[in-house]
């Protein structure tokens, strides 16, 4: 079966923005893989170093086969705050902070550097340091960044854990780890509730001993239980220490941060990322894909907990100094146009967020975004999945007003930063809505076949990177042999991301979702992306998501759970419809064996749609791991409309 043309635009144009600097970003790329020290040596001398020795790439053997800056030492702590010192950005505003409950507080440069040293001058007098590790367990609040930057800065290893997780997951985590201090708060607030953080850590670490200490934020003020012992508060931690820290100088290939994968199967990753490389490459994809000046205000909506606010919300914009909008809750708390009033408010210039939130904001209606002055946006961006170009034409169009650029970026947890995207702040080009476009300077991305033989424009097959870039991880935390498994031994020499890709006549990407999220239907490998892609080109539709269950005849097939838009209803009719498009879009084969409507599907904290948890309503089996579900209730409702599917369908015919 042929696959569907991802690039479906129906009667909306192609090309959006057009300008010369196509030839331009393939000749940036050319020249970085030809010669990476001649080329990033420019970009290197715009960060501080204390010491350069050897070069500044080194060619390796092994995986990643490549070092970045393995004899020189810099500090990323430094280079995000102590830099700017003397300049005018030294007294300019980081972060500009809101809480859900409508809170502020706004960190100059200068302020954020001086919280961040007395919170290293804490840890030193607690006894920790160079390599010792620190588990950050924390809400959305200014606190998060400044532990960070105070853990890098004594040249410690911070791994920090989303605040949605529950206390296994933490404890797994923790233990991994083998962290010396936890640091976390009394809760956090999300969609009008506290979420409970100081007790999820009190029940984590009745199975971790190598925790000493535990900093505790005031954050709620509600009671909490304390470990005289254990216990501190994060005001008197701060009065630990004394005078200056200074910053400790770390080798290129030296871990930063260790950040855990979110472990649905197996055991979680520790993907362990580097100093030097990492922060040039943090560097260098804040500056060109996003390409802010002094007048901006960017806002990454990405947890901290997340790679990209590790690299989008914290280090990047800290290292390029800009200026950055930090929000704690929930996008739609009290009302659904929280994030349309931030906008407004604060007079946000570049917006940087999901589909699956793009596709959310969609599902509330057009009236929402309209209410709001919107008009001080320049620019937009995508993280986290394939966009559908109905999502992106609906951004585009509500939010940017039909004029703003939109960056849709690809890249994962283990590359530490884009690998794919418009790159506005060197050279724009056209966009094509639903695709990436092109690899950034250094990046060397092919489509191959299941053998790793290149394939020809339009065919769909496996993309993988062929040579290391700049933010390459560097291993798996304590398990080299799993790290060069999974990355690396499919296709010997290149890393194997395992997403689906196909590029287009003009050397334009279009990824296409996650290669083990494929369904085997009858002989037919089918991606879930392609089907979601259908069912959302319907009028009605908001958001899909498609699982496979099992199925004696055909192997798997395949189940639809889909959102409406406001104002329509399901029905019998809408159902046939919707299977009527999929056949007409990706075949009859791909056609849900069962379609059934709810208000939510499950999803995590960072929006993304719990498929596995679908599945084991579907197949009415006990739940998974749920650890990192955002509401329990979607869970519920998918089960009563699924109940009532098959109801439905058992009904003899009129």
């Amino acid at each position: 079966m042929a696959a569907p043309d991802p690039r479906r635009t129906e009667s909306l144009p192609l090309t959006t923005v057009v300008s010369p600097g196509l030839a331009r970003s393939r000749a940036l790329n050319r020249s970085a893989l030809e010669d990476p020290n001649r080329f990033w040596a420019p970009v290197a001398d715009e960060l501080h170093w204390f010491e350069r020795s050897g070069p500044l790439f080194e060619p390796t053997d092994s995986p990643p086969y490549g070092r970045w800056f393995p004899q020189w030492t810099s500090n990323l702590a430094y280079n995000c705050l102590d830099r700017w010192r003397g300049t005018p950005r030294w007294h300019r505003v980081a972060f500009h902070w809101e809480g859900e409950p409508g809170d502020r507080r706004a960190l100059t440069y200068a302020e954020l550097h001086r919280e961040s040293e007395r919170f290293a001058a804490g840890l030193r007098a607690a006894g920790v340091g160079a390599g010792d590790r620190v588990t950050l367990y924390l809400p959305m609040v200014p606190e998060l960044p400044i532990a960070m930057l105070a853990t890098a800065r004594i040249g410690a290893i911070h791994s920090v854990v989303f605040g949605g997780f529950a206390a296994s997951a933490l404890a797994e985590r923790v233990r991994d780890s083998g962290s010396r201090l936890v640091v976390t708060a009394d809760g956090g607030w999300r969609r009008g509730k506290v979420v409970e953080l100081k007790r999820t850590v009190d029940e984590a670490l009745r199975a971790t001993p190598s925790v000493e200490k535990v900093v505790v934020v005031r954050r709620t003020g509600q009671p909490v239980a304390s470990d005289r012992d254990r216990d501190v508060d994060y005001a008197d931690f701060l009065r630990l220490g004394r005078g200056p820290v200074a910053p400790v100088p770390r080798t290129g290939s030296q871990p930063t941060y260790i950040l855990y994968t979110s472990g649905t199967t197996g055991r979680p990753k520790g993907a362990v990322h580097g100093t030097g490389g990492y922060m040039l490459w943090s560097y260098y994809t804040m500056r060109s894909v996003f390409g802010l000046g002094d007048a901006d205000l960017y806002w990454c909506t990405a947890d901290i907990g997340w790679v990209t606010g590790h690299t989008y919300v914290v280090y990047g914009p800290l290292l390029t100094g800009a200026t950055s909008l930090l929000y704690e809750g929930a996008p739609d708390s009290p009302k659904p146009d929280r994030w349309w009033d931030l906008i407004e408010r604060h007079g946000v210039t570049v917006l940087y967020t999901s589909p699956t939130a793009i596709r959310s904001a969609m599902k509330h209606g057009d009236p929402w975004p309209r209410a709001h002055d919107l008009s001080s946006l320049r620019l937009l961006g995508t993280v986290g999945e394939p966009i559908n170009p109905e999502a992106w034409h609906w951004y585009f169009r509500e939010i940017g007003g039909g004029r703003c650029p939109i960056v849709d970026t690809w890249w994962q947890t283990e590359t530490g930063g884009i690998l794919i995207s418009p790159q506005p702040g060197l050279a724009a080009f056209p966009l094509k809505p639903g695709s990436a476009t092109l690899p950034l300077p250094g990046v060397d991305a092919a489509v191959v076949d299941e053998q790793g033989r290149p394939l020809p424009p339009n065919e769909k097959g496996l993309i993988v990177l062929r040579r290391p870039w700049p933010g390459v991880f560097l291993t798996l935390w304590g398990d080299e042999e799993r790290y060069r498994e999974v990355y690396f031994r499919r296709f010997p020499g290149a890393y194997y991301p395992a997403d689906f890709c196909l590029v287009d006549d003009d050397g334009y990407f279009w990824l296409l979702g996650r290669a083990d999220e494929v369904l085997k239907v009858a002989g037919h490998r089918i991606s879930t992306t392609e089907i979601e892609d259908a069912l959302i080109t319907h009028p009605a539709v908001a958001e899909s998501a498609v699982i496979g269950r099992h199925d004696d005849l055909r192997g798997e097939s395949p189940v639809a759970c889909v959102i409406l838009r406001p104002g329509h209803a399901p029905s019998s009719t809408l159902r046939q419809e919707l299977a009527d498009r999929v056949r007409a879009t990706v075949g009859a084969v791909a056609v849900p064996s069962a379609i059934y409507f709810v208000e939510k599907v499950p999803k995590t904290r960072s929006a993304k749609i719990m498929r596995r948890l679908i599945r084991d309503v579907v197949e009415e089996r006990p739940l998974g791991d749920t650890s990192t579900l955002e509401d329990e209730t979607s869970i519920e409702e998918a089960r009563r409309a699924y109940e009532e599917l098959k109801r439905e369908l058992a009904r003899p015919p009129p």
